[in-house]
């Protein structure tokens, strides 16, 4: 197996001049990415549009030998604008590929800047081939963190995007993704959910100097079980939504959620267009376990199986205001 493979499997990054897809693209590779067609192309490279190119198709990012790939638009754009967008079929997709039952390839160190992205950006390590099963069975042994983290892609920058929600969920970062940063970037459009999720055992993500203005039908940012985070500097504009929710969503689907929502930081962030009635800018602990399906993950005694609170600790929340 080659070395860089082998280190990823393992859950460790190689040195960045071994990344497999960090080389730039070739012409023919350029030509088909931006090719009219409606079919996902398999990012493998860096690519750098020229101005005023864009690309129609959807990108998947995924597995090992995805590792180092990037994409700078030069003010281009990704995807339609108002085509539809689902869970399974973002604009982006940066996934994980299960090789066995207890290995997954991972991508990691992508980087994506300059770009219009019309729809979604899905990051998703276990479950990103549709199926709940392998979080549930991973959720009920004692290392599900460290595993759900090992199996998930790691080190995803954002940097100066614009995303244009459609619908689905335009961030959504899903287990165990580690170091993902959003910064500069403006999120706008509308979703049917949250603007950013951040699912359960994630951690040490970065949501940085950034303007978030999506109609939403709840909170505008999520963090599920997510922790050691960093969301400071940005500007949120609610439209009359609540800002950022902190809980654990025991049991959904089944899955033991073991990390609880602590050790974040929420600094210094600028609130706008709160509701006038009961405005909820940051909101720690937001569920503590009021949900019909919390007993879902009954019968372990770890994590959310043996207790449903969310257990929000070490959070600090500080200088953030309301316009």
């Amino acid at each position: 197996m080659a070395a860089w493979l082998a280190a990823l499997l393992l859950g460790s990054a190689p040195d960045a001049w071994a990344l497999p897809a960090a080389r730039p693209c070739t012409a023919a590779e350029l030509s088909a990415l931006t090719a009219e067609a409606t079919t996902p192309y398999r990012l493998t490279c860096r690519a750098v549009l020229t101005p005023g190119q864009s690309i129609g198709r959807p990108l998947l990012i995924e597995g090992a030998e995805a590792s180092g790939a990037g994409l700078d638009c030069q003010g281009g754009a990704v995807g339609r604008p108002d085509a539809a967008t689902t869970t399974r079929q973002p604009t982006i997709a940066i996934w994980s590929r299960r090789v066995s039952a207890q290995h997954w390839s991972r991508p990691t160190d992508i980087r994506i800047e300059n770009c219009v992205i019309h729809g979604a950006v899905r990051v998703w390590g276990m479950g990103a081939d549709g199926s709940y099963d392998d979080l549930r069975a991973s959720s009920r042994t004692a290392a599900h963190t460290a595993t759900a983290q090992g199996a998930a892609p790691s080190h995803i920058e954002l940097d100066r995007v614009t995303i244009v929600g459609t619908g689905s969920i335009p961030l959504y970062v899903g287990p165990g993704v580690t170091r993902l940063s959003l910064t500069n970037s403006v999120l706008t459009g509308r979703s049917d959910a949250t603007a950013v999720y951040l699912d359960a055992e994630s951690a040490d993500n970065r949501i940085e100097n950034n303007t978030i203005a999506v109609s939403t039908r709840r909170e505008v940012l999520a963090v599920d079980g997510s922790a050691r985070n960093r969301i400071t500097d940005n500007r949120f504009d609610l439209k009359g939504r609540p800002g950022v929710f902190l809980y654990r969503n025991c049991g959904e689907r089944g899955v033991i959620r073991h990390q609880t929502p602590s050790d974040n930081q929420i600094t210094d962030n600028v609130f706008s267009g709160a509701a006038r009635l009961r405005p909820q800018l940051v909101v720690i602990g937001a569920r503590e376990g009021r949900r019909a399906y919390c007993s879902a993950d009954r019968g372990y005694p770890f994590g959310s199986s043996a207790d449903d609170g969310d257990r929000a600790t070490n959070n600090v929340v500080a200088r953030n205001t309301r316009r």
